[in-house]
């Protein structure tokens, strides 16, 4: 609705003013009008006199209107307000700006200082300022071109960005063009961020890297979703998140999928999950993979291979759980550890201590040599794969250890 307040600079501007609050019943209020297009009607006046005295050819009649027109369609105001309400009358937003220059068949005003407040529901979701801005708007949605700020003053985010787009039909707030958002727990740039105002969601696109302040991760993925109230960060593309210890990356974690509760500093990671470690230095890799940075316990559900780099040791098995801090490793199901010249130990279970170099497997043991050839049977072993010093146990007097050797043949 269009609201004045003081007087015009002249009899035609008002009529002018007058002819835009028709024009325009709910897009833009203009404040103080103050032109400096008094005297130019009769100026216009005199110099068609004067080209009358002149030149007795008649003069086109619809100069003084067409002068008119052209200064009606391109005025400067100043105290501008710009509102726009539903249908039940709430206000779905409010813009105001020192001065604005505006263009009556776009409908577009370059304001300078703009600030107001975005509504849904007849509630402010987000605050919005900027040095200077273009403005469209259509009744159903509010365009800013400029360097724009965007606050949510019920949980603190701010997005700043030099575009924004405001469906509040569609319940959509969209920040886009150098997109960077903070907030006390995350920070994050990216190309653009669409905002479901209602559902406090934040859906942040293209080269997306986001700061987590705690626990302190850096992610990067093509499309990341973060759902404030649930305090969860999902991602259905490729995604890294890299985790820091006195900002130095500690682990890093790999997938086509991930989804990160930061409340409780649990990372699930699927499918084609990885996970590098620095101390030890491992890499584990499955199909599936929770990370809980607070316990420093990683677990799979799925098949896994565990590598030791520098031992160069291969593990696998059908479900797996690391300890970091105890350094310790459990697999479960189909274990086989591979050692750097090719002696296996397959068992049901099998522990491992990585500080220790030690193996200990339960259930169904069997060890196998390249050089000399040669396999022990049993119920347990315990030892140094590396070394291939391992001990095998029977376990009972009726399930005997059974040693295979197989001599090399003459010639070799």
């Amino acid at each position: 609705m269009l609201h004045q307040q003081g007087r015009t600079n002249g009899r035609d501007n008002s009529k002018a003013q007058r002819g835009n609050h028709k024009y325009s019943p709910q897009f833009y209020s203009f404040r103080q009008l103050q032109l400096n297009w008094y005297h130019l009607p009769l100026t216009l006046c005199l110099l068609m006199g004067l080209s009358s005295c002149v030149n007795p050819s008649p003069t086109p009649p619809n100069i003084q209107e067409s002068a008119k027109q052209d200064l009606d369609s391109k005025l400067t105001f100043f105290g501008v307000a710009l509102e726009q309400f539903d249908e039940t009358g709430r206000p779905i937003w409010k813009v105001k700006a020192k001065q604005a220059k505006y263009t009556k068949e776009k409908q577009i005003a370059q304001a300078e200082k703009p600030n107001g407040e975005l509504y849904q529901d007849g509630k402010v979701v987000y605050n919005i300022k900027a040095d200077q801005a273009d403005i469209e708007q259509d009744g159903k949605q509010l365009l800013l071109k400029g360097k724009i700020v965007a606050t949510d003053p019920r949980n603190g985010i701010v997005l700043q960005g030099n575009e924004l787009e405001w469906r509040p039909q569609e319940d959509l707030l969209i920040v886009r063009n150098q997109l960077n958002g903070n907030h006390k727990q995350l920070q994050a740039v990216a190309k653009e961020a669409r905002v479901k105002t209602r559902e406090q969601r934040v859906e942040f696109f293209g080269g997306v890297v986001a700061k987590s302040v705690d626990p302190p991760l850096q992610i990067q993925s093509e499309h990341l979703t973060w759902k404030i109230k649930e305090d969860k960060l999902i991602s259905d593309r490729p995604i890294q998140i890299d985790r820091y210890k006195n900002n130095q990356i500690t682990d890093r974690g790999r997938g086509n999928a991930a989804q990160v509760n930061l409340k409780t500093k649990v990372a699930t990671i699927k499918p084609n999950a990885q996970l590098e470690l620095l101390d030890p230095p491992m890499q584990i890799v499955s199909n599936s993979m929770t990370w809980n940075m607070n316990t420093e316990i990683v677990t799979t559900n799925s098949p896994v291979r565990i590598l030791h780099r520098t031992e160069n040791v291969n593990v696998t098995g059908n479900q797996a759980e690391m300890k970091i801090p105890q350094k310790t490793v459990y697999l479960t199901g189909n274990v086989q550890a591979v050692g750097q010249r090719r002696q296996t130990l397959t068992s049901n279970q099998l522990t491992w201590y990585l500080e220790k170099k030690l193996l200990e497997a339960q259930g169904n043991v069997v060890y196998r040599q390249i050089e000399p050839k040669l396999t022990f049977t049993g119920e347990t072993a315990v030892g140094n794969l590396q070394t291939e010093n391992i001990v095998v146990k029977g376990g009972s007097s009726s399930n005997r250890v059974l040693t295979e050797i197989i001599p090399q043949e003459k010639g070799q």
